[in-house]
């Protein structure tokens, strides 16, 4: 049968390793795709859009907020950033997966949208603080200062957890990964996501009536 897409969200504290199954998981199932984002902030070198970002000026963005028309959005450094509905309907209509790497605020909005019947939440936690500190210190991206407000901002994120579908524990990669990928095959199975069942349904129906008679 035909299924519809997951909107998959996936969400963590900076370090709890949400990146890393983001990309994994983009490896096992080349079919499901990255979201991508719209914003009002100019193209940075390299960039193209589309593919990084969906551009676009102030007017254009507020005229999809305005009109329901943004999964969700927020105001950061002067720049608003958002998650246009169309493609990701499209893409969930065609039963493509569309993962979302997004926090806790994002995620709210996200499932009081339109499309809320469609999304599969993930939290990832790590297995202790300490162990957060040594991941965001080992992989050398930030310097003391960022990582320091990282942690700060750890547990407000940590602390919406139950807000969510899972939650997973990131103690091994490996094994966090194989429950990942078995919590999305089991939810592409719901329901929501067969439009071809009821009438299947209806006809195992009917022909049990013809059957009958």
């Amino acid at each position: 049968m035909q299924r519809r897409g997951l909107l998959i969200i996936l969400s963590s504290p900076s370090g709890a390793g949400k990146s890393t199954l983001a990309h994994r998981l983009m490896d096992w199932d080349p079919t499901l795709a990255f979201s991508v984002s719209a914003t009002t902030r100019a193209p940075r070198e390299g960039e193209v859009d589309g593919k990084d970002y969906r551009f676009m000026d102030d007017a254009s963005f507020r005229a999809l907020v305005n009109d329901g028309k943004m999964l969700e959005h927020a105001h950061v450094f002067g720049h608003f950033y958002g998650s246009p509905e169309e493609p990701v309907r499209e893409a969930i209509e065609a039963g493509r997966d569309v993962l979302f790497d997004i926090d806790w605020q994002g995620a709210e909005q996200i499932k009081m949208s339109a499309l809320k019947d469609h999304v599969l939440s993930i939290f990832v936690l790590p297995p202790s603080i300490a162990e957060l500190h040594r991941r965001l210190v080992s992989r050398g991206k930030d310097t003391p200062e960022t990582i320091t407000k990282r942690m700060q901002k750890s547990w407000d994120e940590i602390s919406h957890w139950h807000g969510y579908d899972y939650v997973l524990v990131n103690d091994d990669l490996d094994v966090t990964f194989e429950k990942l990928k078995t919590i999305i095959e089991a939810e592409r199975l719901r329901q929501a996501q067969q439009p071809d069942l009821f009438p299947f349904i209806r006809r195992l129906q009917t022909e049990f009536e013809e059957a009958d008679t």
